[in-house]
């Protein structure tokens, strides 16, 4: 798209050129640029004006993104060149396992919007999962099922699945990032409040971890109809409880929490 030859460029064709800069800001030179906005056209200052935004847009989730990289930058400077971040999920369901995710990213790792699963749609942390297990140097997942959560209780069994988690990676990393909680490794750990939403390999984890806890309790919603297991992941909302109450307790229902716990003993 020459300078000379832009004026003839019709709406269409302005707006197929901008929308591959997206992803190729470099084709857009100054002159281009000015050209573009000396165009009387409304429909092109249109175009400009909304190309313009979705580029803030994009720097300020890059920008976002690098703060929540800073972590991982800083051990990789202190020679730490894996480092994984660990996370989990299913705390608080009252059926359904814990899940957790160790991720170690690589350096050159830039997918933008990877941030706290809990602040993405499920659209969204959908599309990322596959991206970020594409890209990761390595993926390790663990799982404390309801029976191992009743055994040692849910902050054990969330522990128990980080643990296994890390024990997936392969290379094993040289440090860990861990949201909220201590491992017993012998692997150097930073444990972070909040650390999903402060690093990008926790982040990572996060998403991981939910995505595939997502999927198993669309499966036993298969197993088990009737709970809403496919919408509500296993939480006690209306439709679960009213199916506990109709259908009783499965064997994935968690029997030290309430209410099962109250309608097993009596």
């Amino acid at each position: 798209m020459s300078n000379e030859n832009n004026k003839k460029k019709n709406i269409v064709q302005i707006k197929t050129f901008l929308k591959k800069s997206e992803n190729h800001p470099e084709t857009l030179t100054p002159e281009i640029m000015d050209e573009l906005r000396n165009d009387e056209r409304q429909g092109v200052r249109q175009l400009l004006k909304s190309f313009e935004n979705k580029q803030a847009k994009q720097a300020q989730k890059k920008a976002s993104f690098e703060k929540r990289l800073l972590l991982e930058k800083e051990a990789w400077q202190n020679g730490n060149n894996l480092v994984a971040g660990i996370d989990e999920v299913g705390r608080g369901p009252l059926a359904g396992p814990v899940v957790a995710a160790a991720v170690i990213l690589p350096h050159d790792f830039a997918l933008y919007e990877v941030n706290d699963s809990k602040q993405l749609s499920i659209k969204k942390r959908a599309q990322l999962a596959p991206l970020i297990k594409e890209q990761a140097l390595s993926i390790g997942i663990g799982v404390a099922d309801n029976q191992k959560i009743d055994e040692i209780n849910i902050y054990e069994a969330a522990r128990f699945a980080m643990e296994q988690a890390v024990l997936q990676l392969d290379p094993q990393p040289d440090q860990l990032l861990i949201d909220a909680m201590v491992l017993h490794t012998k692997i150097p750990q930073r444990r972070l409040i909040k650390g999903d939403a402060r690093s990008a390999s926790i982040a990572a984890a996060s998403i991981v971890a939910k995505v595939t806890r997502d999927q198993l309790m669309t499966e036993y919603a298969q197993l088990y109809p009737g709970y809403g297991f496919e919408k509500n992941a296993g939480y006690g909302t209306k439709q679960h409880l009213a199916g506990l109450k109709k259908y009783g307790i499965t064997p994935i229902h968690r029997q030290t929490f309430e209410p099962i716990k109250s309608k097993l003993i009596k």
